[in-house]
């Protein structure tokens, strides 16, 4: 468990070399019950610690301290002088002394715990009800200056591990070696990163801004894309607003202990008063009725007597217990100060998180510490900002501040260990086992194997999780490729490819040239995209096969439920514009030109029996694409969302003109998608798809809207995981892909099966179209039959609907579900019912 600082200013010699490590059970001393959330404050230091809603406790730290003080609300409080340097088991006792706040005994343990006419929690609403009134966004400007520090380090990285083999060739690192100012342990730092911006608020209209003067960056993920990386940890490490109902942190929604629905979900308890700042508060705490939910335990500090019930200072932990991935242990410490006119003004975030990926393996420490200060309600003089598309404004030299500039505006020192990064860096990149070993690291991130260091590579070869890949079509198959990188010009770019495969013997090829009117810091698909690019290529086609998020020859969906021989060979070449904004729209226009080559499994024949070796069709395509605050890693061949959070709305047209480049019908075809994720605070979230299209004119069958099949056994998103390839054939439809992802809110109380942290996940999809007779190949003669080993149909009254139950989470890496299809199980030739995996890395 976390250490959590308490306001103590006496101060002791240097810590000794071992830690000392205090843990056992706090006891009613009559009744012998566990007493929870108890405090244990370390006398002469700032550590400390809470008990659990068990009364157990553990902590470890190298401060130097006079004895181990337990106290509780209701008992008398307990020193306990322990070994230093040594650990001890201990089983506190505590008396119960009779007097409490306003009378109100706390006799926590096995007793029966009761919201009704309870202290506690009418406290808790009195603050819940006060809490809009005193929020700083009622005034019509509110701005601040604010830094903040993230720091990651190896955690409890000790002088033992010198004898280790692993670190033989690195006995340098130990002279980097720091303590951890939270728990006292020693770390080895490798990242820090620093941000000093302003933040502007306007009520109306609405607005929020932040203009970042300052961004200084050191560490081992300089290997990953730097502005993804920060949208991650941006992400990963919200700022944390207890005052709203949810509490967004570590890609999940926690209960807000000042939540509508706290009384529900916490037990409160009036602990003690103690001073805080010079101010005596009255203690408040809290934890979830269940420890495996995603909730907190802690305290929080209100100044005795103030009717405002003004919050001076929050401290909480999540319990040992709680179904969250790689987390140990995480800590968040807020202070507050009132304005003149009684608002509140945060002072203080700090949150600290220990990491284990691997149980027992050497664990991960990461800190991010915000400060703020320069508070002000007045109109800001430059506030044009407000007019600026996005909503992070970054100076063009805040990325190039010299050393005095953060000496003289940092708001807190730098620690002398911290500010040695990059020297660290340079000490181990001299080792060859680390060198390789960063860059097979930046290989499997990328995907792609440079020809240089990052600021030397001129081209990169890849991807290269397609270098082998096979199908039905073309047996196994080889392919190479690569792209040219902003080290040889930040505007112009090209990238390609060459295959081969062994049963078609035939070669496929792609190429691209692409002018980024923005300078571009390595890829051309960083955001923002505002460029042109004309792209040409020739290769299998897999039709009503589309994956979202992954290359067609990825080599993991090469292991197919079935033949996969809905296939044509495509030719097309393209000219693009694309630009995206900051405020989320995306604009793109292209003119392609394509031509279909008719394969023995996908034969182009119309309905008085003439054959066509190939198909073409010249179009212009329009694609609005609206996705306010989205945030995604920009890899170099998509993009992968970090969150969903946002709604995606995505507007699409076609239009082909008739006898234009050898079109044989004018085409209009448009589409529709609406995405968004909505979450049940710590009851789990639910992705909603929304999907509709029609086509206008009369086309071919390669030109209608054929569903995504997914012919793997992996979990795809935006398929049908038991639809075959062609097996529908719509000229207009409806969608719905519904996930819910219920995070272990059943699981969780459920014995035994609790420990294993298993998440449920059910997942519901369906397709309602139909075929207009203009498109129907039996009463229109002049367009391509369905090809006949296709199996194609048009789709009767009843949708096509298949539904999956899941567990996700297993070992934290895997989801596995088992998918039923619902309708038309007559069929021939289809699956009814099948097992589906995929990889999932959550927290």
């Amino acid at each position: 468990m976390l250490t959590m600082a308490q306001p103590h200013s006496l101060t002791y010699a240097q810590a000794p070399v071992k830690p000392t490590t205090i843990k056992g059970v706090v006891v009613d001393s009559l009744t012998r019950e566990p007493i929870p959330f108890a405090m244990v404050l370390l006398q002469g230091s700032s550590a400390g610690t809470q008990a659990d809603a068990d009364g157990r406790f553990d902590i470890t730290t190298k401060v130097n301290f006079l004895c181990a003080n337990f106290s509780m609300m209701g008992y008398a409080p307990k020193d306990i002088y322990v070994s230093k340097g040594e650990v001890n088991d201990l089983t506190v006792e505590l008396s119960a002394d009779g007097v409490a706040l306003k009378e109100f005994v706390v006799r926590p343990g096995k007793e029966h715990y009761s919201r009704k006419n309870n202290p506690a929690v009418q406290f808790m609403e009195k603050l819940r009800d006060m809490k809009e009134k005193y929020d700083p966004r009622n005034h019509d400007y509110y701005s601040y200056d604010k830094y903040e520090k993230m720091n990651f380090a190896l955690n409890d990285f000790s002088e033992k591990n010198k004898d280790k083999w692993l670190f033989k060739k690195f006995k340098f690192i130990f002279e980097y070696m720091d303590t951890s100012e939270v728990s006292g342990k020693p770390i080895l730092n490798v990242s820090v990163k620093e941000k000093l911006s302003t933040a502007y608020f306007r009520r109306s209209p609405h607005a929020e801004k932040e203009f970042v003067k300052g961004i200084k960056r050191a560490g081992v993920d300089e290997i990953f894309d730097e502005e993804s990386v920060q949208r991650f940890l941006e992400d990963v490490f919200k700022e944390v607003d207890i005052f709203d109902n949810d509490i967004a942190i570590m890609q999940n929604r926690f209960v807000s202990p000042l939540s509508k629905i706290g009384s529900g979900f916490y037990k409160y308890y009036l602990s003690d008063t103690i001073p805080v700042d010079g101010v005596k508060c009255i203690e408040l705490s809290f934890a979830p009725f269940n420890n495996r939910t995603f909730g907190f335990f802690g305290r929080i500090y209100v100044p005795l007597g103030d009717s405002t019930m003004f919050v001076k200072k929050v401290v909480m932990n999540v319990p040992r217990d709680i179904n969250l991935n790689y987390v140990n242990n995480l800590r968040i410490e807020q202070t507050f100060d009132k304005a003149p006119d009684g608002c509140r003004i945060k002072t203080k975030d700090d949150m600290t998180v220990e990491f284990s990926i691997i149980p027992s393996s050497q664990g991960l420490y990461a800190r991010r510490r915000t400060l703020y200060e320069n508070f002000s309600f007045d109109k800001p003089e430059n506030d044009g900002i407000f007019n600026e598309e996005a909503k992070l404004i970054e100076a063009t030299d805040a990325r190039q501040m010299p050393d005095e500039y953060w000496k003289e505006n940092r708001m807190t020192p730098i620690k002398e260990k911290e500010n040695a990064i990059d020297k660290l860096l340079t000490q181990l990149r001299s080792v060859p086992a680390f060198y390789w070993t960063e860059k097979t690291i930046s290989v499997l991130v990328s995907g792609y194997i440079p020809t240089g260091d990052k600021n030397t590579s001129k081209f990169d070869f890849g991807p290269m999780n397609t270098t082998i890949s096979g199908n039905t079509v073309e047996g196994a198959r080889l392919k190479v490729g690569g792209m040219t990188t902003a080290n040889l010009s930040k505007h112009w770019f090209m990238k390609g490819y060459t295959a081969y495969g062994f049963c078609d013997k035939k070669w496929k090829y792609d190429g691209e040239v692409e002018y980024s009117f923005n300078e571009k810091k390595y890829h051309a698909k960083e955001f923002p995209i505002h460029s042109l690019r004309l792209h040409h290529k020739y290769d299998i086609n897999q039709l009503g096969q589309q994956y979202m998020f992954t290359n067609m020859d990825n080599v993991f969906l090469a292991w197919k439920r079935q033949t996969n021989d809905k296939v044509t060979y495509l030719r097309t070449s393209e000219l693009e514009y694309k630009r995206e904004s900051e405020n989320g729209l995306a604009v793109t226009v292209g003119l392609k030109h394509q031509i279909q080559e008719a394969t023995r499994w996908m034969p182009f024949v119309d309905g008085y029996g003439n054959w066509s070796d190939k198909y073409q069709q010249s179009s212009v395509n329009l694609t609005l694409r609206y996705a306010p605050g989205e945030k995604f890693y920009d890899a170099r061949f998509t993009r992968i969302p970090i969150n969903l959070d946002m709604p995606i709305l995505i507007l699409s047209h076609t239009y082909s003109p008739k006898g234009v480049l050898g079109n044989k019908f004018t085409i209009n075809k448009t589409e529709l998608s609406v995405q968004k994720r909505f979450w049940f605070s710590a009851f789990g979230y639910t992705d909603i798809i929304l999907k509709g299209g029609k086509v206008w004119s009369k086309v071919s069958y390669p030109d209608l809207l054929l569903p995504n099949a997914n012919l793997s056994y992996t979990i795809q998103p935006e398929s049908y995981a038991l639809m075959n390839a062609m097996e529908f054939m719509n000229d207009q439809y409806l969608s719905w892909d519904i996930t819910y992802w219920i995070n272990g809110a059943l699981l969780n109380r459920v014995p035994l099966i609790k420990y294993l942290k298993l998440r449920e996940v059910v997942s519901f999809k369906g397709l309602y179209g139909s075929l207009s007779d203009k498109n129907n190949p039996e009463k229109s003669l002049d367009i391509y039959r369905f090809p006949i080993n296709a199996l194609c149909r048009p789709m009767e009254k009843t949708p096509y609907m298949e539904m999956s139950v899941g567990l996700d989470n297993i070992l934290t890496i895997l989801r596995v579900d088992y998918v039923w299809r619902l309708t038309y199980r007559d069929t021939p030739g289809v699956d009814k019912s099948g097992w589906r995996i995929a990889l999932h890395f959550t927290f």
